[in-house]
């Protein structure tokens, strides 16, 4: 896990959502603000999350609802242009996030000079947006094409609101996926966004795997001595917003709050 420690500077890091207004295309883009006002309200929330003290920061078109697994192209092309606008403000290691397209997303790694990205890559799913499957295979030749094998990849086990076909223990998944595909992070999810990760789940996965396991959502000020026991890192993105809400802005003090207390446990001098 020294890569780990290379790039957030720290062995159990804690990742901030940097949750992007709707985009053009998006059934919610406000066409009227247009995109000044989706890069003013990330330009807000990026330096709200970095005084707060977080290690790293995931740019994703989070507000893109309903997701689509083959996402429009002028969706990536504006995150594109605000990573490009906004990436000398941001002093932090950063990654991507192109909701839920495991191919363009690393188009927008390799464009936008994303240090790692998160997605699902791997398995099949029934669920809230019907029946996928991943095509593990196109996707890493994907990756190899468009120059992102460096890229370094945090892949969840199983997706938001959806149950895995096979109905494998989740223990075999992850040392199947490590053999066909070698993540670079397992991701253990809750159900949606703000709902808490299973640490017990974080903790079978580790077990089953010499994979780095961070839990993707769900960590709030009350649970992450827990979860940080059990993973080797978090993702975070509604706790650090205003009152705890998933559509309000970032809010500052929250994330101050939050990180004085991982540094605590870290132990961090």
């Amino acid at each position: 896990m020294d890569w780990i420690k290379t790039l957030y500077k720290t062995e159990k890091p804690i990742i901030a959502m940097l949750h992007l207004l709707p985009m053009p295309s998006d059934p919610n883009y406000d066409p009227a603000g247009g995109m000044d006002k989706v890069i003013e309200r990330a330009r807000r929330d990026i330096h709200a999350l970095q005084n707060g003290g977080v290690d790293a920061i995931l740019v994703c078109n989070e507000y893109s609802l309903p997701y689509l697994y083959d996402v429009e192209p002028c969706t990536v092309a504006a995150m594109a242009y605000l990573i490009g606008v906004l990436s000398r403000e941001i002093t932090v290691p950063y990654g991507v996030d192109v909701a839920t397209d495991p191919y363009k997303v690393y188009d927008l790694a390799a464009g936008a000079k994303a240090a790692f990205v998160r997605e699902t890559f791997t398995g099949a799913y029934a669920g809230d947006y019907g029946v996928v499957s991943y095509e593990m295979g196109k996707i890493h030749r994907h990756r190899a094409k468009v120059g992102a094998r460096e890229v370094r990849t945090l892949c969840t086990l199983v997706p938001e609101c959806s149950q895995p076909i096979a109905g494998r223990p989740i223990e075999e998944v992850a040392r199947s996926t490590d053999f066909y595909f070698q993540p670079d992070v397992y991701l253990v999810s809750g159900l949606t966004a703000g709902c808490e990760a299973d640490s017990q789940v974080i903790t079978r996965v580790k077990k089953a795997t010499s994979t780095p396991v961070f839990a993707n959502n769900g960590v709030r000020l009350e649970n992450v001595e827990t979860q940080l026991a059990a993973a080797d890192g978090c993702i975070i993105g509604t706790t650090f917003k205003r009152d705890g809400s998933f559509y309000n802005e970032v809010d500052e003090a929250r994330v101050a709050r939050f990180m004085s207390r991982v540094r605590e446990i870290r132990g961090d001098a």
